[in-house]
């Protein structure tokens, strides 16, 4: 394992959390473990481990940018690992708010939509366990 993957393991586990890595690992396969390997070092051992802005920005950016995409699949992922970066809901407005300016508002309201119902199902799981 190179030093890059190592690194990327450990920011994807601080930020996506273990449990979400254990499934993602268990999940994968001999078919799809080259495209893990690129998304770990690359992703998670190049961009999200990099210190030139914080995680709090990137969760940001990558929230915006998936948002404005239209890649909206990852959206609650992101949304859930806000909890570990330090973007508050106020940023992910905020952040949502620029896609509905730049990229459209109909991308901007369903990512809206997906982090609405993302808050809420992390509201209840908290709820639940004090």
């Amino acid at each position: 394992m190179s030093d890059r993957h190592a690194q990327g393991m450990q920011v994807r586990r601080e930020v996506l959390g273990d449990a979400h890595v254990d499934r993602a690992e268990a999940n994968k396969t001999e078919f799809d473990q080259p495209f893990q390997d690129l998304i770990t070092d690359s992703a998670w051992g190049t961009v999200w481990a990099s210190d030139g802005i914080s995680r709090r920005e990137r969760s940001m950016l990558t929230l915006a940018l998936l948002a404005a995409t239209g890649n909206f699949e990852e959206i609650p992922m992101h949304i859930r690992a806000t909890a570990r970066t330090g973007a508050s809901r106020r940023d992910v407005l905020e952040a949502f708010q620029h896609v509905a300016i730049y990229a459209g508002v109909p991308r901007a309201n369903h990512a809206l939509k997906l982090a609405k119902q993302t808050y809420a199902e992390m509201d209840m799981q908290e709820e639940a366990s004090r």
